[in-house]
């Protein structure tokens, strides 16, 4: 077990983002509620009572989510990255992950979700393409990248073959 946890800041959506997150990756739980109590009103605003954070853990990572308020919201400096090894995967993984998402985020493989966090849903052999030394072949498999939304393992391998 990792000691770095992401935390992650909602307005009030802590709970419900973390069922979300836990419905959709394997090797996930809900952990600990932690409730805001009548201590600090005048700080935060939050009634006693109401979920302050929501631990969780989405496909073995540890995460949890904090209802701190609208102060702050998610950007696309932070995301995280799926890694797929198969297409079913990334078609899994990108359908539920849109559900209520931004489609104007969608490019290249990063989409935000309904909570506006941004993901990355990538194929595992991306990256093996795209280090090749060959030139050519790297720079193919750039350009088809850059055109889309999704990302489609077999558009990758004929960009490589030159296809």
């Amino acid at each position: 077990m990792s000691n770095i946890v992401s935390c992650l800041w909602f307005d009030h959506e802590a709970e419900d983002a973390a069922k979300f997150y836990v419905s959709i990756f394997k090797n996930s739980k809900m952990g600990d509620v932690i409730r805001y109590g009548k201590e600090g009103f005048e700080i935060h605003g939050k009634p006693a009572g109401s979920v302050l954070t929501v631990e969780f853990r989405a496909n073995g990572m540890d995460f949890v989510a904090l209802n701190g308020g609208p102060t702050f919201k998610f950007n696309e400096a932070v995301s995280f990255q799926v890694m797929c090894k198969t297409q079913e995967e990334i078609d899994d993984y990108w359908e539920k992950l849109t559900a209520g998402g931004d489609p104007k985020s969608q490019q290249c493989g990063w989409l935000k979700d309904k909570f506006g966090l941004s993901w990355q849903v990538v194929p595992e052999v991306l990256s093996q393409f795209l280090r090749d030394k060959d030139a050519a072949k790297s720079g193919r498999v750039m350009s088809a990248l850059l055109q889309m939304k999704k990302l489609d393992i077999a558009t990758f391998e004929r960009a490589y073959r030159g296809e």
